[in-house]
């Protein structure tokens, strides 16, 4: 999927948002969202296909954080984004 098009989702740009600066475990991520566990867990498989989060298990858990480096120029994209949503 094009690299935009992975961020451009609210949603996934929202689970960005929650991994930024912080590890969470997939149920954690989950209940941030009033939606399905598989429409999460969905958002997840696209996130990590894109290299925009990384994935690792602890027991049985899937822990996951944000891999900035990977979104390269996006970075600032989502960042601007998310500074523009704040002051608004």
């Amino acid at each position: 999927m094009e690299p935009l098009r992975v961020i451009a989702a609210p949603r996934r740009l929202r689970i960005l948002e929650l991994v930024w600066d912080r590890e969470l475990s997939a149920g954690d991520i989950a209940a941030q969202f009033e939606v399905s566990w598989s429409a999460v867990s969905q958002h997840l498989r696209v996130l990590k296909t894109a290299g925009f989060v990384v994935e690792r298990r602890e027991g049985a858990s899937r822990i996951y954080r944000a891999d900035k480096d990977a979104l390269g120029p996006l970075r600032s994209v989502v960042e601007d984004h998310w500074r523009r949503g704040a002051a608004g």
